[in-house]
């Protein structure tokens, strides 16, 4: 694969600006050894192995990915859309390749696997892969969400009960349970939930009679926020990583 043609597939612009970085110098290749060395490369068509290849481009590092998939720990007051109306998108913490990696169709980048609330905060999950999207956001597969709640009001053996044995919604008449429903402390309540209404753990939670203070997620799946990723950071997801969040085989994944 060309060199221009790795470096469109991955953000870095056209494929004419992609070979001007390359004629500039601004592109290394890491070489196989021990330690990788770095070798400058300034012909946009020279050819190489596209899978497991990481270069530098103006002195960043960068893996070559066939689809992108990433964690973000999402921080409070930011929103996920790409058209934000109060506070700034989510999609400005990331690189801009990551925003820019060609798509069919009108969508262009990585999109956020599903919402958090511009007050909500912890784990997101994007990618550009439209079936790993699909196949998280479907209610048939019940991908487990854990969510660290603090909340108002003391909790109460009830209302953890209730939490459990289901609550019914105003705009649903069939009651919604949790998976799984602790009180870690008298103001953290650890709710676990296998569907995503609108607002769902805020109207939950008031409908036992309490009220969300501040809200986190934790884990999606098997897959943990890292306690050394702080807010407004992000990383690659690897193999591992993918098939710890839907329990089966990352065959939706690159090499990284």
């Amino acid at each position: 694969m060309q060199l221009q043609d790795i470096l469109y597939s991955q953000g870095f612009g056209t494929r004419r600006v992609c070979a001007g970085l390359i004629q500039q110098g601004l592109v290394q290749v890491y070489e196989p050894g021990e330690p990788p060395t770095l070798a400058r490369c300034v012909q946009s068509t020279a050819e190489f192995e596209a899978k497991g290849l990481r270069f530098q481009v103006q002195g960043a590092d960068w893996p070559y990915a066939e689809r992108a998939y990433i964690m973000l720990h999402k921080p409070a007051a930011t929103e996920c859309s790409q058209k934000p109306s109060t506070y700034p998108s989510i999609y400005t913490l990331l690189p801009s390749p990551l925003r820019l990696r060609p798509q069919k169709g009108a969508v262009q980048g990585v999109q956020a696997v599903g919402r958090l609330d511009q007050d909500t905060t912890g784990l997101l999950l994007l990618t550009d892969d439209g079936k790993f999207i699909h196949r998280m956001s479907s209610p048939r597969h019940h991908v487990p969400k854990v969510y660290e709640v603090t909340v108002k009001h003391p909790l109460d053996t009830r209302q953890v009960s209730q939490l459990l044995a289901g609550v019914v919604l105003d705009d649903d008449p069939k009651p919604v349970r949790a998976a799984a429903c602790e009180a870690v402390s008298e103001f953290h309540l650890r709710l676990t939930l296998t569907e995503g209404k609108y607002h769902q753990v805020k109207r939950m939670v008031a409908a036992v009679s309490n009220r969300v203070e501040a809200l986190h997620r934790s884990q999606i799946g098997g897959l943990r926020l890292p306690d050394d990723l702080a807010p407004g950071q992000w990383r690659w997801l690897g193999q591992a990583d993918l098939a710890s969040i839907a329990g089966e085989p990352a065959e939706v994944c690159s090499d990284q």
